[in-house]
């Protein structure tokens, strides 16, 4: 979708207004603040027209907007992505001046206060050639902080990129103090149902988000370019200008083009629900293998959303002028991404190892795995925490823990074993955290017992019920013996439909003696202490037995050596097979 050139554009062609409207899908590199080939760009339409040409990017090298002056000046406007107007904008305005004067106006200046850019920017320009450029700050209690023009190849990108950082460190730090947790004003939009919009809700909530509107669209297949459609999109800008709303979030997943031309006719930030969830894992994770898993999710998301720069960077679209490096710009991020992906990835697989070395050694141990897995703030670290009295993060939130936490227990009949919490589930679980959490959500496909531990409070428990099925079926974790734990029963809710769930209380207990005597239960029927006689002619075996499991006692006897050890019946049967019934005591 083309995107508006604003200003005076009386008696320009539409080919040149064509021409700076690509200047919108621009992307200033990180490290750069006034790209040379940018400066060419202005600089030569500026000669052509004899008009000043001023462009505001943003922090993330966005251009949000080009506009169009007079041979003697360009209406400068107010950009704020900051609602807290004592703040910087977190936008550098970049505009030209026709006579080859690169030194700023006082009028310039006076913008510069008004709005609170992160710059103000002058490109002289002669005979469609940049000259000279002069860039101001803002300083404590405004003043302007200014250097002297430089020559257009010698712009100080990494000076003046620091000076933004310095000038947003200062400006305005005494009101931000003052109101130090100002959320995000968020409008959501969804397409599914009002239980996915509350859920979504949530989520938002979870980020840090204000949630400031909430809207839904019945709609059976999404538009391809703007989702909801050019109509619904155009009412949800005014919805969002009125409800003076910083992001707008979408229940589903979008595809770059869409998220693009969303932003352009919300004139807010869109943010889809994938990146919604992958911003709460990065704010929850943790521990490094978490942190790792979590920026390889974000860059897999990423990688296919990239998308050209337009005719700034010469797009591959044929013909005479379009011939040469192509998407350079665009194949040097995907680079930059596919080797930071090979690199994460190598660090996870040496975390994996060392995964797999424990997990080995529990198995040498016969220490089995009973995993707690469920909806994501079903309870279950809430759970974990009153079993083995831990002190496992607990909130009232979406995805509260996302590292796997182990605890070691025992039954009551003293069969060892580790209880798993993993991290919750949730509908439309991105694709991208299931590849990148695989080993982490491994321990409930790897697992002996698996706790499904579901919210009795929620109206969506079938729901979510479902959806916990869904994803254990992805993970191949189908042939485990499965106990239903239906929690919050000390809300009053009514006897759930599961056949033999149990009912239990995480906050105060109710239930949890019955829930371990299921686990108990369920255990026995693989693991549980044996205890072998063997006499001094067979007092070898007693080196093949201790390894297989847990030893409960050891005693002498006049007859030879008394062994009690928990074993799984797997060990036990074959033992017996091998060496004789006697050999166990009856």
């Amino acid at each position: 979708m083309k995107q508006e050139v604003h200003g005076n554009l009386t008696g320009i062609r539409d080919s040149v207004i064509d021409a700076l409207s690509s200047l919108y899908n621009y992307e200033v590199e990180d490290g750069d603040f006034l790209p040379r080939e940018l400066m060419q760009f202005l600089a030569r339409f500026t000669g052509a027209l004899n008009r000043e040409i001023a462009v505001y990017i943003t922090r993330d090298g966005e251009v949000v907007d080009v506009s169009v002056g007079t041979d003697r000046d360009v209406e400068l406007r107010d950009y704020r992505l900051r609602r807290n107007a004592q703040r910087l904008s977190c936008v550098r305005c970049v505009h030209t001046h026709p006579n080859g004067d690169g030194r700023l106006s006082d009028v310039d200046l006076s913008a510069l206060r008004s709005f609170r850019y992160d710059a103000m920017v002058a490109v002289g320009c002669l005979k469609g050639e940049p000259t000279f450029v002069q860039a101001a700050f803002l300083g404590e209690t405004q003043n302007i902080l200014m250097d002297e023009p430089v020559r257009g190849y010698k712009v100080p990108d990494a000076e003046w990129n620091a000076q933004v950082e310095e000038s947003d460190r200062i400006v305005g730090w005494e009101d931000e103090q003052k109101h130090p947790n100002v959320k995000e004003r968020a409008v959501l939009m969804g397409i599914e149902s009002e239980e996915s919009l509350q859920e979504l809700a949530r989520l938002a909530d979870t980020a840090g988000a204000q949630v400031v509107g909430m809207f839904l669209q019945k709609r059976d297949k999404p538009d391809t370019a703007l989702f909801i459609g050019k109509g619904r999109a155009d009412e949800l800008s005014r919805q969002c200008q009125a409800l003076e709303a910083d992001v707008c979030i979408f229940d589903e997943e979008l595809t770059g083009i869409q998220v693009r031309n969303l932003e352009d006719m919300l004139r807010v930030k869109v943010v889809d629900r994938t990146t919604l969830i992958l911003d709460i894992f990065a704010q929850r994770a943790s521990s490094a293998e978490g942190k790792l898993q979590v920026e390889l999710a974000q860059l897999q998301y990423q990688s296919t959303r990239l998308i050209g720069q337009g005719l700034v960077l010469s797009s591959l679209a044929g013909g005479i002028g379009t011939r040469g490096p192509g998407e350079s710009k665009l194949e040097m991020n995907r680079r930059r991404i596919r080797e930071r992906m090979t690199e994460l990835r190598r660090r996870l697989d040496t975390l994996e190892k060392q995964r797999e070395l424990r997990r080995k050694s529990r198995e040498k141990n016969e220490i089995p795995v009973v995993a707690l897995v469920g909806y994501t703030n079903a309870g279950k670290s809430t759970l974990l925490n009153h079993m083995t009295g831990s002190d496992v993060y607990v909130q009232d939130q979406l995805f509260a823990t996302l590292d796997a936490v182990s605890r070691r227990i025992e039954t009551a009949e003293h069969t060892p074993f580790l209880l798993v919490d993993t991290v919750g589930f949730i509908r439309k679980l991105p694709h991208a955290l299931v590849s990148a959490f695989r080993s982490t959500l491994d321990e409930a496909a790897l697992a002996d017992v698996l706790l499904i531990v579901n919210d009795g409070a929620s109206g969506e428990m079938y729901k979510q019920h479902d959806t916990v099925m869904q994803v254990l079926d992805e993970l191949g974790a189908t042939e485990q013996p499965r106990i239903e734990v239906i929690n919050k029963c000390d809300l009053g809710i009514a006897e759930p439909a599961f056949p033999g769930a149990v009912m239990v209380s995480a906050k105060t207990g109710e239930g949890i003696d019955v829930l371990q005597s299921r686990i108990a239960a369920e255990l026995q029927k693989t693991f549980a202490p044996v205890t072998f006689v063997l006499p001094f002619s067979q007092y070898g075996l007693v080196g093949q037995i201790r390894p297989l499991g847990r030893v409960i006692s050891e005693s002498y006897t006049d007859e030879g050596t008394e062994l009690t050890i928990v074993i799984g019946n797997a060990d036990r049967d074959r033992l017996v097979a091998k060496y004789g019934q006697q050999i166990i005591k009856s």
